[in-house]
């Protein structure tokens, strides 16, 4: 009698474990089907919100030169307080649809997520937000550096303040960025003063600077609502510009536009 009340009591284990397994193996089963769904109905979410393009940005124009803050200056020396080079980018965001909607007209940008992929070997690399009047100018104004994250004005006035980060709701305006490296060089004498010194890319060679030290490479993402109050980013991987075809920054300056293809993808 005894064992035969334990034949039942393993059974009944058995019988039970069995029953787990298969609960287990059907629970697995299930959740991988819901997994399955959910990823296939999140991409078709994601397919039906981007079969059209409303904003892209085709190109960049870049400038890139070099300048300096001097500390001393004689008839037989100068010195140089802060060699710095800076690159300018204007960066035009545009749409396929060249009638104006609620779709693809600004209601809000901001730029987020900045990043140095690639640090210069010399020098302090920051970037700013500039005034597209001052593009291609040395000035750096301190309050126009960003420290995180650029929010952009949105407007449709004709007279816009764009001394402070502002978009004009109708695409009209570029986002005009400085990229700038500062202490390539401080308290650094030239004694060679028999040719005049020239206040641009040419010093960073007078000044024994390669480019392969100040190479730096960046990225960002751009966010944009629009006016339906749909959501899109991109994000935009820049390789500072020291050299093209035809320029170097030792001649001077560096003058080049740049065709790319981002694609600014709808998300919310």
């Amino acid at each position: 009698m005894d064992k035969l009340k334990k034949k039942k009591i393993i059974l009944t284990t058995i019988t039970i474990v069995l029953f787990i397994i298969v609960l287990i193996l059907i629970y697995l089963v299930f959740y991988k089907y819901v997994l399955k769904r959910s990823f296939e109905n999140s991409v078709l979410d994601f397919s039906n919100k981007n079969e059209e393009t409303i904003f892209e940005i085709k190109d960049i124009t870049f400038f890139s030169n070099a300048d300096s803050k001097n500390k001393y200056a004689s008839s037989t020396n100068f010195t140089i307080e802060n060699l710095y080079q800076y690159t300018d980018m204007a960066i035009f965001i545009t749409s396929p649809k060249e009638e104006k909607t609620l779709e693809n007209t600004l209601k809000s940008v901001y730029i987020d997520n900045i990043k140095f992929t690639k640090t210069p070997e010399l020098g302090e690399a920051s970037l700013y937000y500039k005034n597209i009047s001052n593009f291609s100018k040395s000035d750096i104004i301190d309050n126009n550096k960003i420290n995180n994250r650029l929010d952009f004005n949105i407007t449709s006035s004709d007279e816009a303040n764009l001394d402070t980060p502002t978009l004009y709701n109708n695409l009209a305006n570029p986002i005009v960025l400085s990229y700038v490296n500062e202490n390539i060089k401080t308290d650094y004498t030239l004694t060679d003063t028999s040719s005049p010194i020239t206040y641009d890319g040419s010093l960073l060679k007078r000044c024994g600077i390669l480019l392969n030290d100040i190479n730096c490479s960046l990225s960002f993402d751009i966010y944009i609502t629009n006016n339906l109050n749909e959501e899109f980013k991109t994000t935009l991987y820049i390789d500072i510009p020291l050299e093209s075809d035809t320029e170097s920054i030792y001649n001077g300056s560096v003058t080049l536009k740049k065709d790319i293809n981002n694609i600014f993808y709808r998300y919310k």
